[in-house]
């Protein structure tokens, strides 16, 4: 138990008021700085592969499940776009292997094939992958797709896109908006009005959206506008999910109440968010104490929780985000998760000597460090 938060190591069973999501990174074994692999070189997914440390990468799902919550599989925080679909694939046929309490989402992209010709192949291939996440007993989360964005492909293609997928799929499922300070390929992606079009026309199978812009303003009205059918946000915001997770009062004669099922699992509405976040790859102890008082009704106990947790979010995630990954890899070895703190083409050399020791310092204030 850290003395700083009084948080437990491993909490109670029950679900926590808010569908979250952690989505976590992959870990590599301790020899592999000798594979000559880096951003500017990085190596081919066949040789990540050789590389993962399969026994700690579980180990880490393991741990957030114990703590409630679900496990967001083969997205951006492990590094997706590095390690290409072999390693994906492992990795979420591990994570249904582990027969995880709290489930688990995946990522459904393209990236079985090495390039795409039309629109018509990127289709398949997303749906491909997705049915091969629902037959393991996961929910597909469409990642974004970069061709869609590369092409500058029209708010009636985008439209068409998603939809000709969602057509060959049964749902349930989440769409995923990721903005450019995550990856810099998706600049202008959902041009115009095409995510809500999208949401409003496949609202039976489509239970909602990731949503990774930082743009907190934007997602409160997002999330009352599809709420209004029931469908959720899940944030993605690293800066402001304490605010967005505790939500505030319907406004008056709102529609933002009832509850649908996901997996077994009843999810409630209202005005506030969910959650699907790497955040919670480092502050998954104080966080689920906090959501936890929340669903008792202390939110004064959940704001004392959520701040230092926050602030340590904000500061791993700080410009350029995209290298976000190397503080959770960090706070991951000091925690005593993993016995090295690479990552895969090792990105954790893209942040300098103070950054990590700025995450030590306010991951202690934020008591995620555990027995100390």
């Amino acid at each position: 138990m850290s003395e700083a938060t009084g948080v437990p190591g491993q909490l109670s069973a029950a679900p926590l008021p808010r569908l979250c999501y952690a989505a976590l990174h992959v870990v590599v074994r301790g020899g592999y700085a000798e594979a000559g692999h880096s951003l500017d070189h990085p190596g081919t997914p066949q040789e990540i592969e050789h590389w993962i440390d399969w026994k700690a990468t579980a180990g880490l799902r393991r741990h957030v499940d114990s703590l409630g919550f679900g496990v967001a599989e083969a997205m951006d925080t492990a590094q997706r776009f590095e390690i290409g679909w072999p390693s994906a694939r492992r990795l979420i046929e591990l994570c249904a292997s582990l027969e995880l309490r709290n489930g688990f989402v995946a990522g459904a992209g393209s990236d079985q094939f090495e390039s795409l010709d039309s629109n018509t192949e990127l289709i398949d291939a997303v749906a491909e992958q997705a049915e091969f996440i629902g037959e393991l007993g996961g929910v597909p989360v469409l990642l974004p797709m970069p061709r869609l964005a590369e092409t500058g492909a029209s708010e009636r293609e985008y439209v068409d896109v998603y939809g000709a997928i969602i057509d060959q799929l049964e749902g349930p499922l989440f769409l995923h908006w990721l903005g450019e300070m995550f990856h810099p390929a998706m600049r202008g992606y959902f041009p115009g009005n095409s995510l809500e079009r999208i949401l409003a026309r496949h609202a039976d199978k489509v239970r909602g959206v990731k949503l990774s812009l930082l743009d907190e303003e934007y997602e409160v009205l997002l999330r009352r506008r599809i709420g209004m059918r029931g469908q959720i946000v899940l944030t993605g915001d690293d800066y402001h999910f304490a605010r967005l997770l505790e939500g505030k009062p319907a406004p008056r004669g709102s529609r933002l109440h009832g509850t649908f099922e996901l997996k077994g699992r009843r999810v409630a509405l209202g005005d506030y968010s969910h959650a699907l976040l790497g955040a919670f790859d480092a502050v998954a102890e104080p966080a689920a104490a906090a959501l936890r008082a929340l669903g008792d009704g202390d939110v004064v106990r959940y704001r004392e929780l959520m701040g230092p947790a926050e602030e340590l979010a904000r500061f791993i995630f700080q410009p350029p985000t995209r290298h976000y990954k190397a503080g959770l890899a960090y706070h991951a070895w000091l925690r005593g998760l993993q016995d090295n703190p690479m990552l895969v083409n090792r990105e954790d050399l893209a942040r300098d000597e103070a950054y990590y020791r700025g995450v030590e310092s306010l991951a202690r204030r934020a008591g995620t460090l555990g027995d100390d």
